[in-house]
Order: C-alpha cells, then structure tokens, then sequence
C-alpha cells in the first residue's frame, strides 16, 4: 500500500523481473470474431474497404495532398459527406453533442464505453501567437468533460497537454525563460489545473497523453504536479508511459516511487507507443542514440513486463492504483486477462480496464466487452476539417498497426460471406 515504507512497490517490483506462471484455463478469451455478428452490415462494409485503403503505405502517405485535391475537385459539401460515410463515420464519434451520444449509446448497447478525446495537439515550430488559441482549446476541453460526465460508469477523457501549453516551451523543460515564457508556463499551468478540477467535480478521470520523446519529460513533469495535487484519494488524473522506449520501465518504477513517497494515487495508461518512424528518423538526423527497442520482440516484452509490474500493484491496493491496457494486441490483452485472475483482480471493479481506437480492433474490444470486462473505446470528436488532419497523423504514425489489421479485415469478410449465405 502506498506509504507503507516503500513495501507496496518492493513486492511488486518481483512481478517484472520473469515470466509470468502458467496461465489458467478458466481466463481465455475468444476473439474469433463472433462478436461481429453485433455489427451492422453496413459496418461490416465500411470497416472491410476502410481497412483495405489504410493497409496501403502510399495512400496512407500520400493522404494530405489527396484530400485536398479531393476537396477542391468534389467541393466542400459532397467531400464532407463522402468522409462521412467513410474514414470520418469509422473513426470518429460526430461533430455535435447530440451525434457523439448516439455514438455513445450504441458503445454502451454494445457493452462498451466511451472514452473521448478533442483533436487537439501541437508539434515544436506550430507554436500560437498569445493566449488565444489556447484559452479556445480550454473551453473544448471544458466541453469534454461535460460530455464525458455522464458517459457510464467510471468516466474518463483524453487530454494532450500541447493542445494547452506551448510545445516549444515544454522541449526547453521550463529551463531558463523569458519574462514572456514565464507568463505563459503560469497561464498554461491554470488552465490545466482548472479542466482537471471541473473533471474531479464531474467525476470524469483525465489521462493525460504521452507524446514525443522531446517533450515527454515536460509532460510527466506537470501530469505528475497534477496527480500530486488531486490524487490524494483515488487517481483522477493518469500519465501514459510508452513501452517502445528503452528506459520506459525505469521511469515507471521511478515514478511509482514517488508517488508513494509523496502519498498521492497512480493512474497509468500502459501503450506501446505510436511515433515509431518519426522517433527514428529524429535520432538518426540529430546524431543521439535511437530511443526505442529494437526490435518488436523486445518491445512485447518491454509492455509485458510493465504491465505485470502494475497489475501486481493493482492486486495489492486497487484503490490507489489503476491501469487501463491501451493495446490492440490479442497476447497482451490475453495476458493481462489472465493475471488478473490469478490475482483476484475484478474484471468490471474499475481497478483494470482496456481500451482501443474506435473503429479498430474491434474484434478484442467486443470479445471484452461482452465477457464484463470494463472496456474504453478512444473517440475523437469534431468537424470533418479539424478532425482530418489529426486522423491523417494517427494513421501515418500507426501504420504499422494499420498494416497488421489483417485478421480483422478476414474476420469482417467472413462475416460478410456468412450473412449473404445465410448461414447460422
């Protein structure tokens, strides 16, 4: 338990040091993709060609200057519509309130709940002018809340601190600024502060983003200030770690340890990590060594042995630390079931959960949803133009995910050829 002499993490830290005992029967999950017989067969035919175009490198890349061409020849009504039965209407949950309830209620129709995010980031070199483009995205986020307040049980959003602090000031680290820098940390920091107190008061938990190396530092900075201050009896605010970096399992142990020496709750977003090329390419055109596991295997077992170390801290008190397993990979969901019953971990207590895309892996989510295991689909929302070029980023930066959607794109045609030859 936190505070109790370093024990609570001591005993843990054995769980991360080898592999796992023999998983018991009793724990399987099937994802044979049965669960899409809840589907429409509508979405059935959109997931199948969505999936087709995304597996596709050059389109994927190329996908900026596509769109806009598209939306000169097409015009901005008739391009509107078509995304919004394609790309848009697969991923994203509607532009107005009213359509990201009906997106919600039919999550929860199907077990599932929602777990909203705005669209909203900046990149070092995109930075504003004043702040007025951050003070807009404090009120989009203030919006979030109140749409994800009465979202289910245990309600969460999704929060990029960039959309609300200048990306440029979070690489420098809050190291020596100017008068100008100051005031914006300052006016950063409340507006930070202020959508996590209405988040607490609407009882809606924030997990705050991860992003790139270069200001991932700054940011667990300030979402480990804010755990430190509204996490003092169950964590309301949760940081993301990404497993694809080599010296992931250190800061997790690290910070572990300091939230038990500082007696605030732990709330951890467990991912593998979605910058891949661009972490690479950065490290090779600025001469430091490259940050992530070299290999694939080596970032599986990266995620599987963070995650064992937080399950086994999750088991010992589940009220002062919480995960979501943020992953579409069938082992580590699998394995993260598994342990959870070897522990006594409740599947529905709101202590573990898991969550993916929406519009993706929907086979594992469903297959989760329907067995009572508390499962969060990521729901970006927003107009067609603001929410594109934020889609465009994600599928450039998972292609790999998006390439390995092959079983899903089988499981969707199956299910096709099942209806049109009806069978039972």
């Amino acid at each position: 338990m936190l505070g109790r002499g370093g024990r609570w993490l001591q005993r843990a830290r054995g769980a991360a040091s080898g592999p796992p005992p023999p998983a018991p029967h009793g724990a399987q999950l099937s994802f044979d993709g049965a669960v899409f017989r809840l589907k429409s067969g509508w979405e059935l035919v959109r997931g199948l060609l969505v999936f087709q175009l995304c597996a596709l490198p050059g389109l994927v890349r190329r996908a900026p200057t596509l769109l806009s061409v598209s939306r000169r020849l097409l015009g901005c009504r008739l391009w509107g519509s078509l995304l919004r039965t394609s790309f848009y209407g697969q991923f994203v949950a509607g532009q107005t309130p009213p359509e990201v309830g009906v997106t919600v209620q039919r999550l929860h129709a199907l077990g599932l709940r929602p777990l909203l995010a705005v669209p909203i980031e900046e990149d070092v070199g995109q930075d504003k002018e004043g702040e007025s483009w951050y003070e807009g995205n404090r009120g989009a986020m203030l919006g979030c809340v109140g749409l994800s307040a009465p979202g289910g049980p245990q309600p969460m959003m999704q929060l990029k601190v960039t959309a609300l602090m200048s990306a440029g000031l979070c690489e420098a680290n809050f190291s020596g600024l100017s008068p100008t820098e100051n005031r914006h940390l300052q006016a950063s920091l409340l507006r930070l502060d202020g959508v996590t107190q209405r988040a607490v008061e609407a009882g809606v938990r924030v997990l705050v983003d991860a992003e790139y190396t270069y200001v991932n530092p700054a940011l667990t900075l300030v979402t480990l200030a804010l755990m430190g201050r509204w996490n003092r009896t169950q964590p309301w605010v949760w940081n993301t770690y990404q497993c694809y970096l080599q010296d992931c399992l250190v800061r997790l142990r690290a910070d572990v340890a300091l939230a038990e020496r500082r007696g605030f709750c732990f709330g951890v977003k467990l991912v593998r990590g979605a910058y891949l090329e661009q972490e690479r390419r950065l490290a090779r055109e600025r001469g430091y060594p490259d940050p992530l596991h070299p290999t694939w295997e080596a970032t599986n077992h990266s995620y599987q042995r963070c995650l064992d170390l937080l399950l086994e801290l999750v088991a010992r008190d589940g009220q002062r630390c919480q995960l979501i397993v943020a992953s579409h990979n069938e082992a580590s969901v699998s394995h993260a079931v598994r342990r959870m019953e070897e522990l006594g971990i409740a599947k529905d207590g709101g202590a573990v959960c898991f969550g993916q895309l929406l519009g993706m892996c929907d086979h594992v989510s469903l297959a989760l949803g329907q067995a009572g295991y508390a499962t969060y689909k990521s729901i970006p929302y927003g107009a067609v133009a603001d929410v594109l070029p934020y889609l465009v980023r994600r599928a450039q930066e998972n292609q790999s995910v998006l390439q390995g959607t092959r079983k899903e794109r089988d499981l969707l045609r199956r299910e096709l050829w099942r209806r049109l030859l009806r069978h039972p």
